[in-house]
This record gives C-alpha cells, structure tokens and sequence, in this order.
C-alpha cells in the first residue's frame, strides 16, 4: 500500500514539474515591460503610425482605432481583466 502511494506521489510531482516548466518556458516570449505586450514584427519594418485612443473610467476596456491596409480601419479594446477584442472594417476615409 505505501509504495503504491509513493509512486502515485512521484507522478504528481513529475507532471507538476513538466507543467511549471511548460509555463515558465512559455512565458520567456511574453515582455510587457512598457504595457504593449506586443509580437515581434520581422525586421521592425511594422506600420508604427499613432492611434487614436479613447479613455474610459478604470474598470472599463480603453478603445484604440486607426487605418490598417487600404480601406480598413481596425478597433481594439484593451482592459486588463478581459482578452482584447480586435474588429476591422471598411472605412472609405482609410483608402490610398
């Protein structure tokens, strides 16, 4: 009986360890420092034009808006508690 116990005790801590190495491995990619949290962008050549941002009160998702393309345009929430939600449409004004 305790060496059933031992040995379902070392495979929790096994699978314990490969799950804290699985997230501390994944983790090493993410850098937040200035609050982008951004993906890199293949030779830093990315469309760096400003945004429009629109505040709202601490606890609700700011809105980001610019041209992305020829004739779109792209909305992204931010907010700390919630995934962000991105949407891009046609916009006539974001042509050429």
């Amino acid at each position: 009986m305790n060496r059933a116990r031992g040995s379902g005790t070392l495979r929790a801590a096994g699978l314990l360890l490969v799950v804290g190495t699985l997230l501390v491995g994944c983790s090493q990619g993410y850098n937040d420092k200035r609050g982008k949290g951004d993906a890199p962008v293949k030779g830093k050549a990315g469309d760096n034009t400003p945004v429009e941002v629109y505040n709202f009160p601490d606890g609700f998702g700011n809105l980001a808006t610019k041209c992305v393309g020829h004739g779109f345009r792209a909305y992204v929430t931010t907010n700390a508690d919630a995934p962000s939600n991105v949407q891009i449409v046609e916009d006539k004004a974001c042509a050429g």
